[in-house]
């Protein structure tokens, strides 16, 4: 059995290479500790470890054991660190002044203790593969298998800040991208052997397949808005999209719509099929957009015809009364 550890440190929502790490971790491993990294104090955020939970919630990644603090277990770290010898193991501090335990002794300790067989982490932890394999020798256990992958780094090839449009799960989610498109991205990279170019444009294009995927009573309950809606939400490109096309058809902005041409030809032709209506509208030259901003209070939006097929007639025809009473008035 496959043994792992996803290890994120208190710091707030998780970078999305920290999200990499918890995929990798939960479909490479067959049982999985969450282990909360909070032994430098001078990092921790308040509010640090229930925004990873969140985050981990949100994108459907669980774990077996856990959430387990290193500040909760500094007397075995003590113990270890007496097994070795004292604060020091060669150069490397075991224990700081204050005689909490640092990454270094902490991380070992918790493999050993949880019988993790299989470490998957970031380029950036490779520097300390060797020190952890001595460790493990001088505490007398079998290191686990480290493999390391490539990191996610900034278009500037650099790494990725937290900044950075996208760059955190939180972002993320506050951007409208479904979850399943932050997960199908982070699978598409597999375990990546070198460093790779964050791609938010393909995490853009899967939050519109992901939406496309949904089914009509997902997407209506996302909006808020009745199932007639859904034929108007689908050409969304994230779930702020799709709250923000519900909201248009649900509560249209007044407006002055001054092609009332167009939209007395509309109620002649309300009867037909929305996409007929639509093309009738067209060989005549007639103003589509006075149609759109009579019937939504907006320029931009939906496919006409989609919102056509979303609204009951009467509701149409009662909109684009009122708009053409608001343009003679």
């Amino acid at each position: 059995m496959k043994r792992v550890r996803f290890a994120p440190s208190p710091t707030g929502s998780l970078h999305v290479g920290n999200a990499l790490s918890a995929v990798i971790n939960r479909r490479e491993g067959d049982w999985m500790l969450l282990r909360i990294d909070d032994t430098d104090p001078a990092r921790n955020v308040a509010g640090g470890e229930e925004a990873i939970l969140g985050d981990l919630e949100w994108l459907g990644i669980s774990w077996d054991e856990g959430p387990v603090r290193q500040s909760d277990r500094q007397e075995r770290y003590r113990e270890a660190a007496e097994q070795l010898g004292g604060d020091r193991f060669g150069r490397i501090t075991l224990l700081r002044e204050d005689g909490t335990a640092t990454y270094q002794l902490a991380s070992v300790v918790d493999d050993i203790d949880f019988g993790i067989t299989h470490v998957y982490r970031g380029n950036d932890h490779r520097p300390n593969e060797q020190l952890h394999r001595q460790l493990h020798e001088a505490l007398g256990t079998r290191p686990p298998e480290y493999v390391h992958f490539g990191l996610i780094l900034g278009e500037d090839g650099r790494k990725l800040s937290k900044r950075a449009a996208g760059s955190t799960i939180e972002s993320l989610r506050e951007l409208g991208i479904p979850a399943e498109a932050v997960w199908r991205y982070l699978e598409e990279l597999g375990i990546p052997r070198h460093d790779v170019h964050y791609d938010f444009a393909r995490i853009r294009r899967l939050s519109i397949e992901a939406i496309a995927a949904m089914s009509d009573e997902e997407l209506a309950a996302v909006a808020g808005a009745p199932p007639s809606y859904v034929p108007a939400l689908r050409g969304a490109r994230d779930l702020n999209e799709v709250k923000e096309y519900a909201r248009m058809l649900s509560s249209p902005e007044p407006v002055r719509v001054p092609a009332t041409k167009t939209l007395e030809r509309f109620k002649e032709l309300a009867d037909g099929d929305p996409r007929t209506v639509v093309r009738e509208l067209k060989a005549v030259g007639g103003d589509l957009r006075a149609l759109r901003l009579a019937l939504t209070g907006r320029d931009r939006g939906p496919e006409l015809a989609a919102i056509l097929a979303a609204l009951p007639k009467e509701e149409a025809l009662r909109r684009v009364d009122h708009a053409l009473q608001h343009t003679h008035a």
